[in-house]
């Protein structure tokens, strides 16, 4: 069966879904995203997700294509005709077609909206989860808001080339002061020798990860100690066990930093159980 896309109020054959020349998510990245984890036909924290779309348009001034609602019944639609068991739902709303210009085109200028969907193999996730994943650290060198989930992502694009030619999946950024600051796709965490699970606080140097917020939501309620805090590449590679979140990824264990294996170059029982019960405290809809 062919892949079906939607495209700006119609649902068309994946391979001739386009956007037109002068879209400026095209033109100028001026646009926004957010990925949404499918697992047994189920949207994953569905509600958060759209809540950080909200406000990724909000902070660039940019209108929600259309309500809610209607956008959820897309995003399931979407999913249904691509037959979706496991994967993940791709949206992405710009700010539109108009005439290249820098400035914002007039407000009457509709936004626009596009929705994908693949499938996933749930059996080689879970046995890439068995073995844990190599990261490599990459300098800081994306603007200033990457809270905002937009389509600028070439620095990430980069870093993710760096990490592959490595021999590794995911390559974490680094800030001017030897802090982690997160992944490329995903956020950053460790677990440290007496058992604390370590994140960076959010701000405007890192993306309020949605899966993180229910991996903390999780580990809470397994009376784990979560401490938003920074944590530099040393103590990464000192720490019993680290590990990346992501809709991508949900909770993936990482057995090695720059080539140092990390809690013995295995997956540890933190980042295990966490994936094991992720899907008992998501959000599924």
């Amino acid at each position: 069966m062919s892949r079906v896309s939607y495209v700006n109020g119609a649902y068309v054959p994946h391979g001739e879904a386009v956007v037109h020349v002068e879209d400026r998510g095209y033109q100028f990245a001026d646009g926004v995203y957010e990925v949404c984890e499918v697992w047994h036909g189920k949207l994953v924290d569905r509600s958060r997700h759209l809540d950080r779309l909200e406000r990724s348009l909000r902070e660039l001034a940019m209108k929600m294509p259309m309500s809610r609602a209607a956008l959820g019944i897309v995003l399931r639609e979407v999913v249904r005709r691509n037959r979706v068991r496991d994967g993940l739902v791709y949206v992405q709303v710009t700010r539109g077609v108009a005439r290249r210009d820098h400035v914002f085109p007039v407000p009457e200028t509709e936004p626009s909206l596009v929705v994908t969907a693949r499938s996933t193999s749930r059996a080689k996730n879970d046995a890439l989860a068995a073995n844990g994943i190599a990261v490599i650290t990459v300098p800081e060198n994306r603007w200033a808001r990457v809270d905002i989930k937009t389509v600028g992502l070439l620095p990430n694009v980069l870093a993710r080339q760096q990490a592959k030619e490595a021999g590794a999946r995911e390559a974490w950024f680094v800030d001017r002061d030897g802090y982690v600051t997160e992944g490329a796709a995903t956020t950053a965490w460790i677990v440290t020798q007496d058992g604390r699970l370590v994140t960076r606080p959010d701000g405007t140097g890192i993306l309020p990860g949605i899966t993180r917020r229910t991996a903390a939501d999780l580990g809470r309620r397994q009376l784990l100690e979560i401490e938003e805090r920074k944590f530099t590449v040393a103590e990464a590679k000192a720490a019993r066990e680290a590990f990346i979140t992501a809709a991508t990824t949900v909770v993936m264990p990482v057995v090695t930093i720059d080539g140092v294996p990390v809690g013995g170059g295995r997956p540890g029982p933190v980042a295990s159980g966490l994936r094991k019960a992720f899907h008992e405290m998501a959000e599924l809809s």
